[in-house]
């Protein structure tokens, strides 16, 4: 009787029926795709983690790999050599640390054996809460040093209000901008510097991550979506008025 009564109003449908039923399989075919997008993203993500992984896996670069740095260097582990550029050091404000706040400390790195500076992000220093303007004393090792670390594209960023400050202290900081404002070689990348802590800077950085999950959340709420659409769709239009009839 139901199957009947439901057979009948589509048989019998007006031109409002007809139109509630196209913008249903339109809204469901546009939440569906969208989902099936959000899929097709974290697989993409998965697999730019494995990359990742991967190159992290891969022997460390020297000085003399730097001199052409390009995306598939990204995440690689370097075993660098060199003297700091130290009275060139710029802190990065606004960059918390385990509940502090402090600055990001990067220094170039004059690489030895080459014509090229490289940009490294050495660790966390804590602020002085009482001075925002007073720069922090780091290491200045005027010898050659040895930095292990990882290639990056550039020092993490925060939002920053108006053009890009100048001075020790900055918001953000380009390495191939800040290495035209040094008239120096730079590679468009930085160093990530890790190691232990005995120079007194923070390295708790974090692991570099794609964020999948975010993406299966989506395609879970626009899935939902589409069968949310497809139920209001049976009800209002089938379940709800053989129910009506039925009581009649």
């Amino acid at each position: 009787m139901a199957a009947d009564s439901a057979a009948s109003t589509l048989r019998h449908a007006g031109p409002r029926a007809w139109l509630v039923l196209v913008l249903t399989l339109l809204g469901m075919a546009l939440t569906a795709r969208l989902g099936i997008w959000q899929l097709d993203r974290a697989a993409q993500k998965r697999a730019l983690q494995a990359q990742i992984e991967a190159r992290s896996l891969a022997p460390r670069l020297g000085n003399a790999d730097l001199a052409a740095v390009n995306e598939m260097l990204m995440q690689r582990r370097v075993d660098l050599h060199g003297l700091w550029l130290n009275d060139k050091t710029v802190y990065l404000d606004n960059r918390p640390m385990k509940g502090r706040a402090g600055f990001f400390v990067l220094t170039p790195l004059q690489l030895s054996g080459t014509k090229l500076t490289v940009l490294v992000q050495r660790g966390w220093i804590p602020r002085d809460a009482a001075d925002r303007s007073r720069l922090p004393a780091v290491p200045r090792p005027a010898d050659e040093v040895r930095v292990l670390g990882r290639l990056v594209p550039s020092p993490s960023r925060v939002y920053e209000l108006g053009a890009g400050a100048s001075g020790a202290i900055r918001q953000n900081l380009d390495p191939q901008a800040y290495g035209r404002e040094l008239g120096l070689p730079v590679p468009a990348a930085a160093v990530l510097e890790d190691g232990s802590a005995a120079d007194g800077l923070l390295r708790d950085w974090p692991a570099p991550a794609v964020d999948i999950q975010k993406h299966y959340g989506y395609a879970f709420q626009w899935f939902a979506l589409c069968v949310l659409m497809l139920g209001l769709y049976v009800w209002f239009q089938f379940i709800r008025p053989v129910r009506v009839n039925t009581r009649v």
